[in-house]
Order: C-alpha cells, then structure tokens, then sequence
C-alpha cells in the first residue's frame, strides 16, 4: 500500500470532477511533506490534518491548477546534475511543472534542489 500514489491520485481524480476539496485517507508524515511544497508553489490551497483516532485524514483545498500528479515508482535516486534529465522524462516542457525530491535537507521541489545544489530521491511529479 503506497499512501503517497494514493493520496495524489486522489487529488488528481477530484481535480478532473472539478472538485472543490478531497479527504485523503491514510494520512500520512511524506504526504503531508509532499502536500506543503505543493502548497508553496500554489498548486492546491489550504490542507488540514483530521486526527480521527487511526491513521488519520487531509483534507485538501483544490485550485483546479493540476492537470496531472502522481508518485514516482521506484523512488530512484538522483543527483544534482541528473535532475535536468528526469524533468525531461517527467514534466512536458522546461519550466512547467514540478519533481518533487526527498533530499537530506527535507522534502524539496527540483528546483529548491538544484539551488541548494543536494540530490535525492524522486518522490512525485506535478503540473
């Protein structure tokens, strides 16, 4: 059971339904990491944690800004000077969308990544 594919692809199909907000059961810490950076770069609004005695739940605001997200499988590795090859793979065109890399300094988009010039591993995609 992966808790990151099925949290985006949650988001993902209340996107296309034009969905003004989601619950994302299990919650999880990555997901939830996963969900800020998302955030920062304005792709979903406000998200809030619902403490319902298991696993918990997000629950997430939708902008309607994604036209596709999901999980990255395997979590390859990557370094600094690779990212630029696996945007090409990922993301349709040079400055449109988001790598999303779990790197020793934190859960960081690629190009967070590339400034602070530390690779990863790729967790998802977003654009």
């Amino acid at each position: 059971m992966d808790v990151l594919a099925n949290g985006l692809t949650t988001i993902l199909n209340n996107e296309l339904r034009n969905k003004r907000e989601c619950v994302i059961s299990p919650a999880s810490k990555l997901l939830g990491k996963v969900l800020r950076v998302m955030q920062l770069h304005g792709y979903i609004g406000e998200f809030e944690f619902i403490d319902d005695g298991r696993t918990g739940k997000f629950k997430v605001q939708l902008l309607g800004r994604i036209n596709k997200c999901g999980a990255i499988k395997p979590r390859f590795a990557v370094a600094v000077d690779e990212i630029e090859d696996w945007e090409k793979k990922f993301l349709p065109s040079r400055d449109v969308g988001l790598l999303i890399i779990s790197t020793s300094k934190g859960v960081l988009s690629h190009r967070e990544a590339k400034e602070k010039k530390i690779g990863g591993r790729l967790l998802a995609f977003v654009y």
